[in-house]
């Protein structure tokens, strides 16, 4: 059974987003807005975060991709949702960001999520595929089939694609794609 909003947001609580923002922003963390961490990206506003995770319908014991982490806490609240048993594979470009956000996510006592410096010439993390969910926060110029390819039979990935939040579902031809309104996102760097 798929997270409830509710649910999505209890965790998002328990993985407070002040610990994943820079010091100099961390009095805006109840905001509800983006918020700048360095290197031209940003920490996703709440309301989205809630949006694309209730898209995914994620569930406990999941193996998910987090494509983009920044701050690392998509990847944090990911990995509360799917527990133990499932696993958030997560990449970041840049890696002063990737750093501090293994810094962050270390304290929050989540094993089994990891984040990764992501290869410039590789989207996304194929080495660890199929994964049931993928999740990507940053805006894609068109879907990228690499992703897709990454899913598992029947997963699902939400990704903003020309500022439309896209939900991509794999079946067993051509991937169902469904459109959830138009959302602002630093660009995907794809290699």
């Amino acid at each position: 059974m798929p997270f409830t909003r509710n649910e999505i947001h209890v965790a998002m609580e328990r993985r407070n987003r002040r610990d994943f923002l820079p010091r100099n922003a961390q009095h805006a963390a109840s905001i509800d807005r983006p918020i700048l961490i360095g290197h031209g990206q940003t920490n996703s506003q709440p309301r989205t975060v809630a949006d694309m995770i209730e898209l995914l319908e994620l569930e406990e014991g999941h193996r998910v991709l987090d494509v983009g982490s920044g701050s690392g806490w998509s990847t944090a609240i990911l990995a509360d949702l799917v527990g133990e048993t499932g696993s958030v594979t997560a990449t970041e470009l840049i890696p002063e960001l990737a750093d501090k956000a293994r810094i962050a996510l270390a304290k929050q006592n989540l094993p089994w999520a990891t984040i990764y410096d992501a290869d410039p010439e590789v989207l996304g993390w194929p080495e660890g595929a199929p994964y049931d969910r993928i999740l990507v926060s940053a805006q894609a110029q068109q879907l990228p089939e690499s992703l897709i390819d990454q899913l598992a039979p029947s997963g699902l990935m939400v990704i903003p694609v020309a500022t439309h939040m896209l939900r991509v579902a794999k079946t067993g031809g051509e991937p169902d794609i469904s459109r959830h309104g138009r959302y602002s996102f630093v660009p995907l760097i794809e290699g």
